[in-house]
């Protein structure tokens, strides 16, 4: 038996894996979905969240795991993975990418948008808050760029539960070491329909930080909505991958 902690992407939560917590834990595996602070249900002031409290929250967590974990990052959720396997790699199983972001050490997530033009869909989709420090998404662009294989019903489940994403996601830089974040098994679920995050920038990434692991999923930014029993078995895959 497996431990899957789910990690979700910027103004998400830990809703988004509500259809794939269930089939995990049907074939046998146990899965943990986590609000980070200030995402979700969690109602941390925005103003007191960083990429280092995100990091020591998750490591907290999945320190109460008997076990090393497959630790799972979507989109944004991939700078967390990553700092998360810098901080405690023997409590990490495998590192899982779902559509995620794929930093060097030294770079932010904004230095990998700026590799790849965005989709024309996915043009001007972030409105910010008045004071800066979070934004939303444009009404009318949730469907389009995040869930546009996903069904009707459940675009609009999704547009109703997201909330503001504290800007400092896109500015943190990322610190890793070949020493320790480098000796975590990779792997890399790709999108082909991803309009947020383009298959060709997941495709650069992956050039300067290749993974152990690619699987092809055929769905938008959002499978755990568009396709969960896809996703359930690329996930099982990772965790069997990991241990050969």
């Amino acid at each position: 038996m497996a431990t899957f902690v789910l990690i979700h992407g910027a103004w998400h939560g830990a809703w988004c894996w509500e259809r794939v917590t269930p089939l995990l834990e049907r074939a046998g595996h146990r899965a943990v979905a986590l609000d980070l602070p200030g995402m979700g249900n969690d109602r941390t002031p925005l103003a007191n969240v960083t990429l280092a409290s995100w990091t020591e929250f998750v490591s907290e967590e999945i320190e109460k795991a008997p076990d090393p974990v497959v630790l799972v990052g979507h989109s944004r959720g991939g700078i967390v993975i990553s700092e998360v396997a810098e901080r405690i790699p023997d409590r990490i199983q495998a590192l899982v990418y779902l559509a995620a972001f794929l930093v060097p050490s030294g770079k932010t997530l904004a230095d990998m948008l700026a590799l790849v033009p965005p989709k024309p869909v996915a043009e001007n989709v972030i409105a910010m808050s008045a004071d800066g420090l979070s934004s939303t998404i444009v009404s009318g662009k949730v469907a389009p760029v995040f869930y546009n294989t996903t069904a009707a019903d459940l675009q609009a489940r999704a547009e109703s539960l997201l909330t503001p994403e504290p800007m400092m996601s896109f500015a943190s830089v990322v610190e890793t070491s070949e020493t320790r974040f480098g000796r975590v098994p990779r792997a890399y679920i790709e999108c082909l329909q991803d309009n947020a995050l383009p298959i060709e920038l997941q495709r650069v990434m992956r050039q300067t930080l290749p993974c152990d692991l690619v699987i092809t999923l055929d769905t938008d930014h959002s499978p755990f909505y568009s396709a969960p029993q896809m996703l359930c078995d690329a996930l099982l895959k990772t965790g069997n991958k990991s241990k050969t």
